[in-house]
């Protein structure tokens, strides 16, 4: 029934996702649109454009970087919905376009992934930001044609909790979307930059406020939260929840304070993100595709990217720091590569205030 009901929706999808290219701004090598041309590199995007200065851009810039350097054909295709029906059609007919490996992005492919490494297994998969599992999180198994990657999310938000109280923060909030691991684990890790940092300084103590909005939007609601952050002496905030980011940026704009941008480099986005935690997707990307025109393909494997193989980072480039400076950042990032300085690393949603820290006064706030 559910084979069948993909199909339906895949021919129900056919048309507004051919002309795609028609109605979203049309990456350079996006390859849409051109007859019947068999596409080899696919990425179906999460809900949202491919131009949405978050996961979905940084994948495809990566994919777009590798395959018109090894001159391969590619393609995106965007689901109507965010469900897993629309992602499995999405995939189908990218597999009917002649798709050997789909990239896709977001932890919302974990359970779309876990159903069509098995349905296709003559396609290689590669899922960004989580493990394919089934729907209720009772069986996790990647198959030998696909692989997932996760991120050290921890180690980029020590690295910004650090950087901002050297740079002179020290009323600090972090917002984070919903309350999945890779957003705990960006809260969990600046809670304890910040201390590491304050106690370097003898700093006796900050204040964080801590909050986890129940969703990736950009709502009345979440700016407003901000907002009376803001208002109430928070200096800087950590927002990391998509597009959450643009609800605490406006907020900030409107009260001449600081926001840290997150998975990529926010700083086009608005003046007030003086650093960005990012993730290494493009690299990650290009990595794997390359180790599956090698063949190489790490298929059954769950990887890991962190300090150590570039996979994290701070958008040093584009800092509004006035302290805390390039040598500061590269000396505090060869620690965390080389395992001098280790991260705490706990998924549990209440694990950032159960830090036990002395410095760090952490206000959750409900």
């Amino acid at each position: 029934m559910k084979k069948l009901l993909v199909i339906l929706l895949a021919l129900a999808m056919v048309f507004s996702l051919a002309a795609c290219g028609g109605t979203e701004p049309a990456p350079e090598g996006e390859g849409e649109g051109e007859g019947e041309v068999g596409y080899e590199i696919a990425m179906i995007t999460d809900i949202g454009s491919i131009d949405d200065k978050s996961f979905n851009q940084g994948t495809w810039e990566g994919i777009v970087a590798y395959a018109e350097e090894n001159e391969i054909t590619h393609k995106y295709y965007k689901p109507t919905e965010q469900s897993t029906d629309a992602y499995l059609a999405a995939i189908q007919l990218a597999v009917d376009g002649g798709a050997k490996i789909i990239i896709t992005p977001g932890f919302l492919f974990e359970e779309p992934i876990f159903i069509a490494q098995e349905q296709y297994p003559e396609v290689n998969f590669i899922l960004i930001d989580g493990n394919p599992h089934n729907a209720d999180y009772s069986v996790f198994r990647t198959d030998p044609n696909a692989v997932g990657i996760v991120y050290a999310e921890e180690q980029v938000g020590f690295l910004a909790g650090y950087a901002a109280v050297k740079d002179g923060y020290t009323k600090l909030g972090f917002m984070g979307g919903m309350a999945v691991p890779a957003v705990v684990r960006y809260g969990y890790g600046f809670v304890q930059g910040a201390e590491a940092a304050a106690a370097e300084l003898g700093i006796t103590s900050l204040d964080l406020k801590y909050h986890y909005t129940g969703n990736f939007d950009a709502t009345p609601e979440n700016q407003t939260q901000a907002a009376s952050w803001y208002a109430e002496g928070v200096e800087v905030i950590f927002a990391a929840g998509g597009l959450v980011g643009n609800s605490v940026m406006s907020a900030a704009e409107a009260a001449g304070k600081a926001v840290i941008g997150v998975d990529v480099d926010q700083s086009v986005e608005s003046d007030t993100v003086i650093i960005s935690a990012m993730k290494g997707l493009a690299t990650s990307v290009q990595d794997m595709l390359d180790a599956f025109y090698n063949g190489s393909f790490p298929g059954g494997e769950g990887l890991v990217y962190d300090a150590s193989n570039n996979g994290v980072s701070l958008s040093m480039e584009s800092s509004k720091f006035t302290n805390f400076t390039q040598a500061d950042y590269d000396e505090l990032f060869g620690m965390l590569a080389d395992g001098s300085v280790m991260v705490k690393n706990d998924t549990a949603a209440e694990a950032a205030t159960g830090l036990g820290t002395t410095i760090v006064k952490v206000t959750v706030v409900e």
